[in-house]
């Protein structure tokens, strides 16, 4: 095919990588060392490129021939006589465990910077253009927290919103919001990390102190911040334990499903969290696809599940030949949209609806003043959610997402029309395609002028995997361009733009 003159730039992809080390397995896919992979687009041709991320855990494991670093679903014991005195000595010392720098899950841009990211303190600055992998920052050193998201998220002048959780801080378990600034006074003797300048926005209180929520993503309008603290939870003590328990660190999250979600906006101006208490039912959540405010109201969009099994599907151990046939989700993904009001008569009758736009969601006035939230389902089987981040924060009408239904391997990508609910596909046989990502294109007039790209990988040796090409709008196929190496599933990524991108030289 032919790809538009337009399309500039360089999608970066990251993603689990390599499992196996000497004689030793990872337990599960998310602990697999980092591999970036990026497709160059440069006057209609396209450059593949892989690299494994050097980070700290990468070289330690390689040196050793083992895996010796622990990752979220493998304990490591560096010491292969695991003596009870070294355990106990090692337990003294971290309440909190020294985290992995293994940057698997997405990429980052803060200024001129790029991060491999994942959820701990850790992230790893690479070079876009090679995939070198740079120095190593610690946010902790710059802000109170223990692990941070993933998915941050930019402004419009490429500030960066992001949200971690700070530990015990004097018996304070609190979920910290931070912002890091898209550019810094400028030295002319030595370049500043942007990191440097952080600035924390607001902070809040952990519902329970022994028990953050888990979270993966959060929200963001015009005004506010919306951040679920869902009943997935993080068990303290457990995980300060659990190098001497022997057991790994997704063992101690649990998932609470006689408790509430807990919905919290914070007003992006006074810093504050409004007052009104809103929930909803027991949940489980990964991905936020995009809020916005209209008529006194926050409207958010979620993929929203009934219980954890999500987590549990990709142990390696249950990752055999026949997974496609075998894994069976005990939820499936449900995208709801949630809409909350925020100016509503103070008086109104206990029991009543406050939501006053057309839609099936309801908001209920309880007798203790909080606000029961009940979602309207937009649709299911979609997972990976992006949208035309031009978008962000404000309403929108197209979800691009890849549908996985009762498996967790994605045999489709889709565009998803909120208005209509209409949805258009493209599939292969054999086929996994990735996190769909779209670029508008220059001249954009609608949300969905631009393309999608996706990775895909198959399961068919015979066939190669390529990068897919489509046209957003009427997601059809414009190229693809084939790749002779083995290409991994991988979890996120980005495009940079060629004009975000600086030469060597500069």
């Amino acid at each position: 095919g032919q790809l538009p003159p337009w399309l500039q730039g360089i999608l970066l992809r990251n993603g689990p990588g390599m499992h196996t080390i000497g004689d030793t397995k990872y337990n599960h896919w998310f602990d697999g060392l980092a591999l970036l992979h990026s497709f160059t687009f440069k006057n209609g041709e396209v450059y593949y490129r892989s690299k494994y991320l050097r980070s700290d855990a990468y070289n330690c494991n390689i040196e050793a021939n083992r895996i010796v670093v622990s990752e979220f679903g493998t304990m490591a014991y560096p010491d292969p006589c695991k003596n009870i005195f070294a355990k106990a000595f090692s337990y003294l010392s971290h309440t909190i465990p020294e985290f992995t720098d293994n940057c698997l899950i997405n990429i980052m841009k803060t200024g001129d910077d790029f991060y491999a990211t994942s959820e701990t303190n850790f992230i790893r600055k690479i070079n876009p253009q090679t995939l070198e992998t740079l120095e190593k920052a610690d946010y902790s050193k710059y802000v109170a927290v223990n692990v941070a998201t993933s998915h941050p998220h930019y402004d419009s002048a490429g500030n960066i919103l992001n949200m971690g959780t700070s530990i015990v801080d004097k018996g304070k378990t609190k979920y910290i919001l931070f912002k890091i600034p898209a550019s810094v006074p400028s030295v002319p003797e030595k370049k500043k990390s942007c990191l440097k300048h952080l600035e924390v926005v607001c902070s809040i209180p952990s519902r329970s102190l022994l028990h953050p929520s888990y979270y993966h993503s959060f929200g963001i309008t015009e005004n506010y911040i919306v951040f679920i603290e869902q009943p997935f939870k993080l068990d303290i003590v457990k995980m300060a334990t659990a190098y001497i328990r022997g057991v790994n660190w997704a063992s101690c999250l649990a998932y609470h499903k006689e408790d509430k979600t807990w919905f919290h906006f914070v007003d992006k101006k006074t810093k504050k969290e409004l007052s009104t208490k809103y929930y909803t039912d027991a949940m489980v959540l990964f991905h936020h696809v995009n809020a916005y405010e209209e008529d006194g109201h926050i409207i958010f969009d979620i993929i929203a599940y009934t219980d954890n099994s999500l987590y549990d599907m990709f142990y390696l151990k249950n990752l055999n030949k026949n997974f496609e046939e075998n894994s069976k989700l005990t939820s499936i993904p449900i995208c709801k949209r949630f809409i909350v009001p925020l100016q509503y008569d103070k008086d109104a009758e206990v029991g009543s609806n406050l939501v006053t736009l057309p839609s099936t969601a309801t908001a209920v006035k309880e007798k203790d003043g909080s606000i029961s939230c009940q979602p309207e389902i937009l649709c299911e089987g979609i997972e990976l959610p992006r949208i035309n981040y031009d978008y962000n924060g404000k309403k929108y009408k197209y979800i691009f997402a890849t549908e996985v239904q009762w498996s967790p391997v994605p045999m489709q990508i889709v565009k998803f029309n909120i208005q209509t609910k209409e949805m258009l596909y493209w599939g292969e046989d054999h086929s996994w395609p990735s996190e769909p990502i779209f670029v508008p294109s220059p001249d954009a007039r609608e949300e969905d002028d631009g393309v999608v790209l996706t990775c895909v990988v198959t399961s068919d040796p015979k066939k190669a995997p390529f990068l897919l090409v489509l046209d957003a709008k009427t997601f059809k196929e414009l190229g693809r361009a084939t790749v002779d190496v083995e290409m991994h599933l991988d979890l996120h990524g980005m495009f940079v733009p060629e004009k975000d991108l600086k030469t060597e030289t500069e």
